[in-house]
């Protein structure tokens, strides 16, 4: 007849046994025949088994089996009374466990009261060699009786069967039969049998938790260690949960110190923001700095000193005898005495030279316009890198001193020094108060750049009429200024034209140079071409440019160089912006104070 290898029961057919198994086993919940364990899978009903009956004897063990649909297991004890085992604990702590764990009021579920162990003999003992207690396993003979053999073959088909890994959510007590649903409950419990043990005999103890991870050990199971403590979970799942708690209760612990490091992070961030404040205020004075020593506001000396340590470091070099740097050191403290320029970067002589080259030379020029006789300045040791807007105003006076209208103007031209004493009284009159402030009240003994605002400024205190024009964004192709080529050009032509029906071809006018600034340089427009194809040409004196090489001019072999030079195209002019200041005549006193007044906020005409 078919035995049933789960539960042992005989059976008449296979198709009964098909069927016993589907309304038995698979449909129902696995409980174990030979306790109140349920609610397990196969693979822990299997566990179970073969760690905790494997040597129990069936002949006097009554369990009762807390599952819907399932079978007593008292019918299967019934139907093999010869079956013997041992148990795995001793008599004493049984009785211990089945007290223990149906009062316990932390586990949950609800443990069968009926569940009672009746045991023959407790198995015998052999010492070990560290004195602790082993149990022994002791099973009858059973090589001669027929049911007996039946028995070990049921046996062997259980240890065989139960390979479906579907798993519960259900955990079963290793030293009693109570079940749990919960891991955390199942550990209280355990512990509260931990500590019976304790309070009970020493080796009895050692001997239940050995057997108890002896058992575990042979399981093959997959358990999650918690890495917080010690606790072992059979799920994922199980061992989350367990470690959130854990987390929860943390930071339940730390929250008195949340306002302490909510201090300490605002602390170290304002310290942060301070560093970098600091951090912030050291750029932007070293930024400034570099500005100022550019552009000479540095303290670091003015036309003097430069010129003396240019001169000492040409004797350091050789290039200059002891003897001529003392005589030209006396010529400077000389011309800056008397405030008049020493005149050794000076050439005069240019624009008649100019008009005769054109006379003898402009076959591609339609008309040639030239500004009245001007010298030219060069920059020379002692304001080297930032005087070309003093070496301007130094051209347009020397222009300006050629004509009677203007004859209230000093005699002579001034040094740079006297130009900034004269810039300062300018100042000191009222007028580009802001410009003022910006060089703080102060120019001598310095190498400050002056620009348009600087010109006007002191040219209004000569009583000078003056005018700025802003060319302030390009107006052609390629970023270039076709709007102030054609402002020069009405500049020159419109007073030559007067009275003439068919102005000449080149015309040398009797107006006074313009001063042209842009970003980092200033020159002077002297004349203006207008080719054949209707190109216009400006003509412009750099202070740049050393006097050996503007006295070329002078000569008719060299002239025509030295005007390739002088002659710009507008595509040579492509700055962003362009400032001129050109005088138109003098102040009447009324006007001047007016000006002055007005050059408060002082506002230049843009074009366009």
């Amino acid at each position: 007849m078919p035995v049933c290898d789960i539960c042992c029961e005989e059976l008449l057919s296979e198709a009964e046994m098909r069927t016993h198994i589907l309304l038995s086993h698979t449909e129902n919940v696995m409980a174990c025949p030979f306790c109140s364990l349920s609610g397990v899978s196969y693979d822990e009903l299997n566990f179970h088994i073969n760690t905790a009956h494997i040597e129990k004897d069936c002949q006097d063990t009554s369990a009762t089996v807390v599952d819907s649909g399932q079978k007593s297991s008292n019918d299967w004890i019934a139907q093999s009374p010869n079956s013997t085992r041992t148990s795995n604990v001793n008599a004493k702590n049984m009785d211990k466990v089945s007290q223990a764990s149906p009062q316990s009021p932390s586990t949950g579920t609800s443990l069968s009261q009926g569940t009672s162990t009746n045991l023959k003999s407790p198995p015998p003992a052999a010492a070990t060699a560290n004195g602790a207690v082993k149990l022994v396993r002791t099973t009858q003979n059973s090589s001669n009786n027929p049911s007996n053999e039946r028995e070990d073959g049921r046996r062997k088909s259980k240890q065989k069967r139960l390979s479906s890994p579907i798993k519960e959510g259900c955990f079963a007590c290793p030293m009693c039969s109570l079940v749990c649903k919960d891991c955390f409950i199942l550990q209280e419990h355990v512990e509260l049998h931990l500590q019976d043990q304790a309070e009970g005999a020493g080796p009895e103890v050692g001997t239940s938790t050995e057997v108890s991870s002896t058992s575990s050990g042979r399981s093959g199971v997959m358990r999650y260690e918690c890495p917080m403590c010690s606790l072992s979970c059979s799920s994922s799942s199980s061992l989350q949960e367990h470690v959130e708690l854990h987390l929860e209760y943390g930071s339940a612990s730390v929250t008195g110190h949340s306002s302490e490091d909510l201090t300490l992070a605002r602390k170290l961030q304002e310290e942060e923001q301070q560093k970098w404040r600091e951090a912030a205020t050291r750029r932007e004075a070293e930024d400034f700095k570099k500005l100022q020593k550019q552009f000479g506001l540095d303290n670091s000396g003015g036309y003097r000193k430069q010129m003396e340590r240019n001169m000492e470091r040409a004797v350091s070099r050789g290039q200059m005898v002891p003897a001529e740097f003392h005589r030209k050191k006396a010529e400077m403290l000389e011309s800056l005495a008397s405030g008049v320029d020493d005149g050794r970067s000076k050439t005069s002589g240019l624009m008649g030279a100019l008009y005769r080259y054109y006379q003898r030379d402009a076959s591609d020029c339609a008309h040639v316009w030239l500004c009245a006789e001007t010298d030219h300045y060069s920059s020379s040791e002692g304001d080297k890198g930032w005087g070309c807007g003093y070496r301007n105003f130094q051209m347009l006076l020397s222009s300006l001193h050629r004509m009677e209208q203007y004859n209230l103007l000093p005699v002579s031209v001034p040094s740079i020094p006297r130009v900034q004493a004269l810039i300062e009284e300018a100042w000191g009159q009222g007028a580009d108060p802001q410009g003022a402030s910006h060089f703080n009240h102060r120019l001598q003994g310095t190498r400050a750049w002056i620009g348009a605002t600087e010109i006007y400024a002191v040219l209004t205190s000569l009583s000078v009429k003056a005018q700025i024009m802003d060319f302030h964004k390009p107006t052609g192709p390629g970023d270039t200024h076709p709007r102030l080529f054609e402002w020069v050009k009405q500049y020159f032509s419109h007073s030559a034209s007067r009275g003439a029906r068919l102005p000449p071809k080149i015309v040398q006018t009797t107006l006074p140079p313009i001063y042209l600034q842009h970003q980092g340089h200033s020159r002077s427009i002297v004349g203006v071409e207008e080719k054949v194809n209707g190109n216009i040409c400006l003509l412009l004196f750099d202070p740049g440019c050393v006097p050996r090489e503007m006295r070329k001019v002078l000569s008719q072999d060299t002239a025509a160089n030295v005007v390739r030079r002088v002659r710009k195209f507008p595509g040579s002019l492509k700055h962003r912006q362009y400032q001129v200041v050109a005088v138109e005549g003098l102040l009447m006193p009324e006007e001047k104070q007016s000006r002055i007044l007005n050059s408060r906020t002082l506002c230049a005409e843009k074009i366009p």
